[in-house]
């Protein structure tokens, strides 16, 4: 399922947008500040129905404007489908439509519309703490699985009232909601760690495709016998004087990682800029692969200003496997022709204060 046209009113620095996109892709070329991202951005609000850069509704209204819209027409074998959100800061008012109608539940339209995204600010993957790999795995789990999803949000519920008791000093109430933990907790670990083993070797082979020549690896670091719903009681119980201490539960999902080595080293801490951008764009390939053996249907690719800090071999060979990614629609950023790869042909447009337009010059002019 690819973009054909894609509406926007009021989002970011976007006044009016009627774009029409290439069914392969294309690229965006602008100075920095001129609206590449929020291009980007408005074009996977309806993947998550959020900004992908965590801002409120309330930051995303253009000033001036009551509030922001965002369409996109979608191509399908089925034929042509739509996904539309929109935002009223009158009220705080989200709309959501999946081919014109209103869903009983915003859930319900996720997954509609897939697409991946890279960041500049997503080596953070790689150098930043567990909560931005475990935010990555709920994402690509819980728009690959509904079960997940509904597991997931269960025990954020349950996990938020027993964090409440706690800082109550209540330890009775807080082990009420321990069964609860407990029964969508164990799916949650399950699920996260059949992806990491499943996975695991795949983005390790990611990376050597696209230039890291040592060896690397990733793990999922937890309790594994919390798959098993019955181990709870035992592991609650013994960490209960720790979680009264803390006002917080210790033991669970929402405490995992995923560990990221180069050699026997924590990426982290060994990688090279270039390593560790490497090393994030191979695990958005990974979660790309994931959606789209989970949909049947290649997700978008949106890259912004994916080839940066990335030796002249990478931007190669990471152009390669962009253009070899069959069905997928690739759209990527960059400010300037000469920091893209020759290898990488796709239509261009140029943005300049929020107006896009499509150059009918060869990209090098």
């Amino acid at each position: 399922m690819n973009v054909q046209q894609v509406h926007a009113t009021g989002f970011r620095n976007i006044g009016r947008l009627e774009l029409d996109l290439p069914r392969e892709g294309a690229i965006f070329l602008g100075p920095n500040g001129q609206g590449k991202t929020n291009l980007l951005e408005a074009i996977y609000y309806p993947v998550l129905f959020r900004s992908l850069r965590s801002a409120r509704d309330t930051e995303l209204i253009r000033h001036g404007e009551s509030g922001f819209r965002v369409r996109l027409d979608l191509t399908d074998p089925t034929g042509p489908r739509s996904i539309e959100a929109g935002f009223l800061a009158a009220g705080r008012r989200k709309r959501v439509a999946v081919d014109g109608a209103e869903p009983a539940r915003m859930n319900d339209a996720l997954g509609v519309w897939l697409a991946v995204a890279f960041l500049p600010s997503d080596v953070a993957l790689i150098s930043g703490g567990a909560s931005e790999r475990r935010q990555f795995l709920d994402r690509a789990l819980a728009l690959s699985d509904p079960r997940y999803l509904r597991n997931l949000r269960h025990y954020r519920a349950a996990i938020e009232q027993r964090n409440a008791a706690l800082r109550k000093g209540d330890a009775p109430s807080a082990a009420a909601f321990d069964p609860l933990v407990a029964r969508y907790g164990a799916p949650v670990i399950a699920a996260r760690l059949a992806w990491a083993e499943r996975c695991g070797p795949a983005w390790r082979d990611v990376c050597a495709t696209l230039g890291e020549p040592m060896a690397v690896s990733f793990a999922y670091r937890g309790r594994p016998e919390l798959v098993d719903p019955d181990a709870w009681p035992a592991a609650l119980a013994d960490a209960r004087g720790r979680d009264l201490a803390t006002a917080a539960t210790s033991v669970g999902p929402h405490r995992d990682d995923l560990t990221l080595s180069l050699g026997q080293v924590p990426l982290r801490v060994a990688g090279s800029t270039g390593q560790q951008r490497t090393a994030a764009i191979a695990l958005k390939l990974v979660e790309w692969d994931t959606l789209a053996e989970a949909s049947g249907s290649p997700p978008a690719l949106l890259l912004d200003d994916v080839f940066a800090e990335l030796d002249r071999d990478r931007q190669d060979r990471l152009a390669a496997r962009l253009l070899h990614t069959p069905g997928c629609q690739v759209l990527v950023t960059a400010p300037r022709p000469d920091e893209l790869p020759d290898a990488l042909h796709l239509p261009v447009f140029d943005v300049i204060r929020g107006e896009v337009t499509r150059r009918t010059a060869p990209r090098a002019a």
